[in-house]
């Protein structure tokens, strides 16, 4: 799978507007869309201070906005400048930015924003302040647009900026060992007398809680931001794997498919991703300070197919770390976007079964699971589910509600594991084979009753080969949906 380094370091260099520019975008690409900025009549202590973070920093305001490319492909930057007094957002810094945004959603352009300041202009106060809401306003218009909003979090973000146009982000990621709060710590201290508890608002931090996708090397910048655009931007290549020849064959035994699925070296999400994709980018957490990896979302091209990838990660799911509630509502972030920028939604469904537990009960998961399933089940763009292997209970009818499902000839689904139906009929699990017999859980039952549209044969072929032939299997039939093929 293809992955953009992530870097932590103790001192990482910070880069102004300008030189993240030349780092992030193709040589000479660069436009600018900035009209001199003029604040009007002002108090003269102000005027005295924008002179000076004009003479200090080169620039005329705290934020550089225009248009350049990133391995030929268009994007509008709005860059924010720290040394232009903290970065603050005054009324012009503002205007400046609406005009951006307003710009690239006129001219169709994702959008690039790469933050540095400290919130609010305390010079210009309330006036300032509430230009917060155009900056979101505008952006908000952006996405409805179907156009990509990136965030670049650097050293420090905080204030308005961080809970506004820096947390609206498609994909949010931020520098190593940046500063990223919603409240400055020396502004905390000053007001409660006691230092702000160390290394919460550090960069590393937000991602460990899936408040922000992960922490990048500015560096790699560049490579992330290509990565993005590759998928929510580029158009479909035309498809090169194969699809299976050989009809699927389902075991005819259904506890002999249930015992493959248990087995620790069959394929899951993440070998279908590594075969079978290219261009891949993983997001992690909801973004609402919720991170459960049981769960892998990825913006990424299937056989050359821009899609976003929904997959239940059986790696990551153990009995003392089971799929919980916070995984859904990754799983609905992920649906969301893929309904914004007009991707594909393709569903892996793969899980031993959702979290029990007061903790799940009392975070929502029975409803986690019904608003997954409706708004799957609602989704405007095509969307096609994978019975991967195991499919037990709610939390696999979570990613089933697509507008088709395949099954892998050993894949099977149940509203709970056959020791569990064998408990709750016979009292013992002695007779789980036998009750997997009688619900009719297998691939070959499930395609009889019309529950799924299609078996992928699996006997005999190697983890790449079988990971290939599904995803050309999946993309043939999105193709279908998409107007494609």
């Amino acid at each position: 799978m293809n992955a953009v380094p992530t870097t932590e370091t103790t001192r990482p260099r910070r880069y102004g507007a300008r030189e993240l520019i030349e780092l992030v975008l193709d040589p000479g690409s660069f436009t600018s869309w900035d009209r001199p900025a003029d604040p009007g009549e002002i108090d003269p202590e102000y005027a005295a201070s924008l002179q000076r973070a004009r003479a200090r920093s080169g620039e005329d305001e705290s934020v550089l906005t225009g248009r350049g490319a990133v391995d030929g492909r268009p994007v509008a930057v709005m860059v924010g400048e720290f040394s232009f007094l903290g970065g603050s957002i005054g009324r012009v810094a503002a205007q400046r930015l609406v005009d951006a945004v307003r710009r690239a959603t006129a001219e169709g352009l994702p959008l690039l924003a790469s933050t540095a300041s400290g919130g609010t202009r305390m010079q210009e106060g309330t006036p300032a302040f509430v230009e917060m809401v155009s900056i979101s306003r505008a952006i908000m218009e952006h996405r409805r647009a179907g156009l990509p909003y990136l965030v670049h979090l650097r050293h420090p973000t905080t204030g308005g900026v961080f809970a506004s146009w820096g947390s609206l982000g498609h994909v949010t990621v931020a520098e190593p060992g940046a500063l990223v709060g919603f409240l400055g710590p020396s502004v905390y201290e000053g007001l409660h007398g006691e230092p702000f508890p160390e290394g919460v608002q550090q960069s590393e931090n937000l991602a460990r809680h899936g408040v922000i996708d992960r922490v990048v090397a500015t560096e790699d910048l560049r490579t992330l931001v290509g990565l993005a655009l590759g998928v929510l931007t580029d158009p479909a290549g035309e498809p090169r794997l194969e699809r299976p020849q050989s009809p699927a064959q389902p075991p005819t035994d259904p506890w002999e498919a249930i015992q493959a699925t248990r087995r620790a070296d069959r394929m899951g999400v993440r070998g279908l991703l590594e075969h079978a994709a290219s261009g891949t980018l993983t997001l992690r957490g909801t973004k609402r300070g919720e991170l459960d990896d049981s769960i892998l979302v990825a913006l990424t091209r299937l056989d050359g197919m821009p899609c976003v990838v929904i997959g239940q990660d059986r790696s990551r799911q153990t009995p003392t770390s089971a799929m919980g509630p916070a995984a859904l509502r990754q799983a609905h972030r992920a649906m969301n976007l893929a309904e914004e920028m007009g991707l594909p939604v393709v569903t892996v469904i793969d899980t031993p079964g959702a979290e029990l537990s007061q903790e799940a009960e009392e975070r929502a998961m029975a409803g986690e699971i019904a608003r997954c399933i409706g708004r799957l089940a609602t989704l405007s763009v095509p969307t096609l589910a994978v019975v991967l292997g195991q499919g037990c209970g709610g939390g696999a009818l979570a990613l089933m509600a697509a507008d088709e499902v395949l099954a892998l000839e050993n894949a099977w689904l149940s509203p709970l594991p056959p020791e569990g139906a064998s408990l709750i009929v016979h009292g013992d699990v002695e007779h789980a084979a036998e009750m997997a017999r009688r619900q009719q859980v297998g691939a070959g039952a499930m395609l009889e009753a019309g529950l799924v549209h299609g078996v992928v044969p699996e006997a005999s072929l190697s983890e790449e080969e079988l990971a290939r032939g599904l995803a050309a299997e999946v993309v043939a039939r999105l193709g279908v949906r998409s107007g494609r093929g």
